[in-house]
């Protein structure tokens, strides 16, 4: 079956015959049998030649590769197979039209706060004064009438939402407000983190597609990021990367010797940090759900991919665009 692979330690990937080798600087030598990549997560200093990158091309694998706080650094992807310059010039009309990329905009902000209140719904955090703010915060969503408009209340509701998480925490982790460049404290660099591998996972979903991650509709689209990419994490960061959070903390199974700090001010995970958190994120990638369309169980990787279908038809006006909403 294939999965992700993730290399932490320092060394060399090559190509033998019709295996890829990790080579450890001890002279250690791991096969990963080509057929069982899907993505090739690099934290260590990795060591590749023009002779591997042609070789997983050939197999349509990306590489994303991460430095060594674990912050994304970029990516190696193949040649796009499935592009289309008709969906290009969709995507783009739905950007220049003020009202579909109004209206685009707003179902990624909608389906987020569902997100957000059914954590704190999880949590029975329903008696308290944020969650209210945020329900009435989102019923001003629908009257907004520009997309600085919608980011402002969607601030002002992230705000509160990071509030309730001081309410779901245990241990002595606590968030006294969201620092993202760079995180300060532990819960910052959780959230970093996980954020980084949804947004990476995000873009290996898109290059499946014929979408262009350039082309954004929340997110205003800039010349150095996948800007598609983080208007659907919206949808996913309450609905993935948070539940991960909380079940971490609370389970006990990350604490503060899991975290490092550079400098005595960036706070990021550490090698250990990172594995365990890795761990919780593939398991909960894993995890199929009975989906009440397709009728039949589908994972919450592949959900990634339905969200980038739906776009696709919206852009070509096959269906209107209706962002996922958790039903189990």
């Amino acid at each position: 079956m294939m999965r992700d692979h993730y290399v932490f330690s320092n060394g060399r990937l090559r190509r033998k015959n019709n295996t890829i080798y990790f080579e450890s600087e001890d002279g250690q030598k791991i096969p990963i049998p080509i057929e069982k990549i899907r993505t090739l997560h690099l934290f260590g200093e990795i060591d590749v030649n023009s002779k591997l990158l042609t070789y997983l091309s050939q197999y349509g694998i990306s590489l994303q590769i991460y430095n060594y706080y674990g912050f994304y650094s970029g990516s190696y992807y193949p040649r796009e197979s499935k592009e289309s310059g008709f969906v290009i010039v969709k995507q783009c009309e739905h950007y220049t039209d003020k009202y579909k990329r109004l209206y685009l905009a707003y179902q990624f902000l909608v389906s987020a706060v569902h997100h957000m209140l059914r954590n704190l719904r999880n949590y029975n955090l329903e008696s308290m004064d944020f969650f209210e703010e945020i329900k009435l915060l989102t019923n001003h969503l629908q009257t907004s009438t520009s997309i600085q408009e919608l980011m402002g209340r969607e601030g002002q509701i992230r705000h509160l939402y990071y509030q309730a998480f001081n309410h779901i925490l245990k241990q002595d982790f606590v968030l006294e407000k969201r620092e993202k460049k760079p995180p300060r404290d532990p819960v910052n660099a959780l959230i970093s983190f996980g954020n980084t591998l949804l947004y990476t996972a995000i873009l290996s979903e898109i290059y499946k597609t014929a979408l262009n991650p350039t082309i954004s509709y929340l997110h205003e689209p800039s010349s150095k990021r996948f800007s598609l990419c983080l208007d659907i994490s919206e949808i996913f960061k309450p609905l993935i990367v948070d539940p991960i959070i909380f079940t971490l903390i609370n389970r006990r199974q990350l604490s503060k010797k899991h975290f490092d700090y550079l400098d005595g001010e960036i706070c990021y995970l550490n090698e250990e940090g990172r594995k365990k958190f890795i761990m919780v994120w593939e398991e909960k990638l894993s995890q199929s759900i009975k989906h009440r369309t397709l009728k039949r169980n589908t994972t919450y990787r592949y959900l990634i991919r339905l969200e980038c279908y739906k776009l696709i038809k919206h852009v070509l006006n096959d269906e209107v665009y209706k962002p996922l909403k958790a039903w189990w």
